[in-house]
């Protein structure tokens, strides 16, 4: 049963002090708090929840005449989870802007450990690892195809950004909550570990030695994307197997994205996952 909502006439209440200036708190971080805007976003945090998949509601702030349709969602989460509603106004000026979706949900993620993250994957396994993704549209949709593909974890390198930014979550369509990930050591340390657990690992690179569609299947693969621009570093491509997709001439490279969605559809093909 739903928590019964609690009406909000200030925009200084310091119930929903956590939602003040959201944009800012994006920029300086939460410490393992983050922000699910949206339905869709919040439908994932209350699934995550009652999996017990490491995330955790705490708090949901809702535009009044939004309170009938999420309804459905609030009654997963557990009782003692308050549920504050406003109006437009109040709403506004806690958030510092025009927040037009009106369902904002603030998360909390546990910290499990990279190492209890790989033990605890399946005999066969495919991974997604991303180095220097720093466009938090990029990282959203990466997720998404991850989710899309059946991936069983995403790991991110320490440059990385950080994928409960709230616009990565809502690109993401809430995947960041479903996918089983972790961010923050150096890449070459995060594939080493895959090759330690016996991971295939392919490097994916525009002047990579093996079509793509080449790839040979084997139980446990990881594919390792790097930031646009840039690509991978040298020494990653040159120390494990390198992929390329096939394209046209007259342009560089695809999208970190796109290229992201062409690899893994390949991947997961071989694997016999779609």
């Amino acid at each position: 049963m739903a928590a019964v909502p609690i009406d909000i006439d200030s925009a200084d209440d310091p119930r929903v002090a956590e939602f003040r200036e959201i944009r800012e708190r994006d920029l300086t971080g939460r410490e393992n708090r983050f922000i699910a805007e949206g339905t869709v976003v919040l439908r994932m945090l209350a699934e995550a929840h009652a999996a017990g998949r490491g995330f955790s509601a705490e708090k949901i702030l809702l535009l009044r005449n939004r309170v009938e349709g999420v309804l459905p969602i609030l009654e997963r989460l557990p009782a003692d989870v308050p549920v504050y509603v406003a109006g437009a106004d109040v709403l506004d000026g806690v958030v510092g802007f025009h927040l037009h979706r009106g369902v904002l949900g603030l998360g909390r993620r546990e910290d499990r450990g990279e190492a209890a993250l790989l033990d605890a994957l399946p005999e066969r396994a495919l991974v997604l690892v991303g180095c220097g993704i720093s466009n938090h549209d990029n990282a959203g949709s990466m997720f998404r195809n991850a989710a899309a593909f059946r991936a069983d974890a995403v790991l991110l390198d320490e440059t990385s950004c950080d994928p409960l930014y709230r616009k990565a979550l809502r690109v993401s369509v809430g995947s960041v909550l479903s996918v089983p990930h972790r961010r923050g050591r150096r890449a070459l340390d995060v594939l080493l570990a895959l090759a330690e657990r016996g991971f295939a690992i392919w490097t994916l690179s525009p002047h990579g030695k093996t079509d793509i569609r080449a790839i040979p299947a084997s139980t446990r693969m990881a594919l390792v994307v790097g930031t646009e621009g840039e690509g991978l570093p040298q020494a990653l491509l040159a120390r494990f197997q390198s992929a390329r997709i096939p394209q046209s001439e007259e342009l560089d490279s695809l999208n970190a994205a796109t290229a992201t969605g062409i690899a893994l559809f390949s991947m997961a093909s071989a694997m016999g996952r779609v």
